[in-house]
């Protein structure tokens, strides 16, 4: 029976004055299912890199597993695919069966074996390097985000695998997926690390609860922090109010005497030592309480720089069709975005979604047919699904969009954000914080008509319901791109936009 045994771990990166984990202990059984769920930042993607003894750590990590890591990295995206998976899995030329066998399973062609693996879609690259991977039946399987850029299908074929593995660590934000194929969850939170026995149902359970307790323990708190606060400051006036009334008796009322506090009166220094303790366990307490406010994790409500647009329509595209590489990829589609609406474009990897948006945003290279009319005057909003490449100051960033870096700071904030990671380069953050840089962006800026590709990807789960909660309260117009059916469902105002494969 394979097990990880972890003793006494702690990780801190160089110039960090916080630990990701201080002292934690946990024994994970090589059956289990298990799901890591926590905050972006919180060390998810770093404690699969301590498993595969990435970095230097305190402690010990013991196991008898083989690992093997999801995503793969790759050093040359010019490559054709079948080269670039074969590099991935050390397979070599007469095992290429094994992955096509996979990639039959996640609906992958052959043909895609031929092409530049730099032509395949996001999720076409998402789901072949998981066919690498699935070739592999001897690893205990570390996989980091594998939903991100896949369709609805992609999905449901990658939950399906995975629910006939014996068992595995998979870091994910997609509740509908992670609910399928997980039986223990291990959290990741600010203050404490909990692990649960259950899936995602469980772990929300828990969050609620502690939610709601932390929220009641919060205001008792506060309100502890005033009362030790106004008892602090009425013992610094009253100490020198009897130090100055016993030395003005002792001088006869004379204030104006240079006075050495080592020939006050014996009671003027027993009420000094007194009042001095007194003061030392209040401003004691104090510190104490605020350092309990610090382990709570708020879950800010978000705010958006809408700007309700004056027309009434605001896109309109009629037989619209796109291309890549000279090839049309989808069959005709028409529409007209009015005010208020919310349309979110369906349909699987491959298909155009990410093309077309490009196109209606002006590259008209990309246009095979059809027409497009959208309004000059409507300020828009464009968070890219390409944003891995992010690097420079948080600074730099929001001064290169026109976003005053305070506003940006605090919105961060408000995801969730730790504030030491406001001063480090932005290509030495998580995939997640990266997304919420870029997000926030967008959050700031004035806009009348937002399109966002991918919004959702490597974003946390409780960032996810803040940007539900956000969109439903404030109803902006909007064409989205996602694949959580959950977060679809909930903030679409008209049925999915369906793309068919050009035939």
């Amino acid at each position: 029976m394979g097990t990880i045994q972890i003793k006494n771990l702690s990780f801190r990166y160089d110039g960090m004055v916080n630990h990701i984990f201080d002292q934690f202990s946990l024994s994970i059984d090589e059956s289990w299912k298990l799901g890591l769920i926590g905050r972006n930042g919180r060390g998810k993607t770093t404690f699969l890199n301590l498993l595969l003894g990435k970095y230097p750590y305190h402690g010990e990590i013991q196991s008898n597993l083989r690992f093997n890591y999801f995503p793969q990295p790759i050093t040359d995206f010019t490559k054709n695919v079948v080269d670039v998976l074969m590099d991935v899995s050390g397979l070599n030329e007469s095992e290429v069966w094994k992955i096509q066998l996979e990639m039959d399973q996640l609906g992958l062609t052959d043909d895609l074996l031929s092409r530049p693996f730099s032509t395949l879609s996001p999720g076409e690259q998402t789901k072949a390097l998981l066919a690498a991977m699935f070739t592999d039946k001897e690893t205990f399987q570390l996989i980091d985000e594998p939903t991100n850029h896949l369709d609805i299908a992609g999905r449901q074929v990658v939950a399906s695998y995975l629910k006939s593995k014996r068992g595995f660590i998979v870091v994910s934000h997609d509740r509908y997926f992670i609910d399928q194929v997980i039986d223990h969850v291990l959290s990741i939170d600010r203050a404490k690390i909990q692990l649960f026995d259950g899936n995602y149902d469980t772990w929300q359970r828990e969050f609620d609860r502690e939610n709601l307790s932390e929220k009641n323990e919060k205001a008792h708190l506060q309100t502890e922090i005033k009362r030790l606060s106004a008892t602090a400051s009425q013992v610094k006036q009253w100490a020198g109010n009897a130090e100055n009334k016993k030395s003005k008796k002792a001088y006869g009322g004379q204030s104006n005497v240079n006075l050495d506090k080592g020939f006050l009166g014996h009671k003027a220094a027993k009420v000094m030592k007194r009042s001095k303790s007194t003061l030392k366990r209040t401003e004691s307490a104090i510190d104490e309480k605020k350092s309990l406010l610090r382990n709570i994790d708020d879950v800010v409500p978000l705010t958006l720089n809408y700007k309700q647009p004056h027309q009434d329509h605001i896109l309109l595209l009629n037989d619209f069709q796109v291309q890549r590489n000279h090839n049309i990829l989808n069959e005709p589609i028409t529409f007209d975005l009015t005010k208020d609406q919310r349309l979110v474009f369906e349909g699987p990897n491959g298909f155009g979604k990410t093309t077309m948006i490009k196109a209606i945003l002006g590259e008209k290279r990309l246009i095979a047919r059809g027409s497009s009319s959208f309004s000059k005057t409507v300020k828009v909003s464009y968070l890219t699904q390409e944003f891995e490449t992010l690097s420079g100051s948080i600074e730099a960033y929001a001064k290169h969009h026109d976003v005053e870096l305070p506003v940006s700071l605090n919105m961060l904030k408000k995801l969730g954000f730790e504030r030491s990671a406001f001063t480090e380069d932005l290509s030495e953050l998580s995939m997640g914080q990266k997304r919420k840089v870029s997000l926030a962006r967008s959050l700031c800026e004035p806009a009348n008509f937002y399109i966002w590709d991918e919004p959702l990807n490597y974003l946390d789960v409780i960032t996810r319901r803040q940007i539900q909660k956000l969109i439903l309260k404030v109803k902006p117009t909007m064409l989205l791109i996602d694949h959580d059916r959950d977060f679809v469902d909930a903030i679409a105002t008209e049925p999915p936009i369906e793309l068919k494969k050009y035939r």
